[in-house]
């Protein structure tokens, strides 16, 4: 299994460890900062209808990929 790492504090996830998640990202206000696969901080870009976010190593996340799920 790889690890794994919150978008939001870029620390790596650990099962049994609690690593909450920021107010206004649970709410889906704040866009992701780290990549969940490397923990890299990433270039993001907010705009009037969405986000996208770039991590050098893994490419791009865009909000509207999110909302599919």
């Amino acid at each position: 299994m790889s690890e794994r790492y919150n978008p939001f504090t870029g620390k790596r996830v650990v099962a049994g460890l609690d690593d909450p998640v920021p107010a206004a990202a649970a709410l889906g206000l704040e866009p992701p900062r780290f990549c969940e696969q490397c923990g890299r901080r990433m270039i993001v870009q907010v705009s009037p209808d969405g986000w996208w976010a770039k991590c050098s190593r893994h490419g791009v996340l865009d909000s509207t990929m999110l909302e599919r799920r």
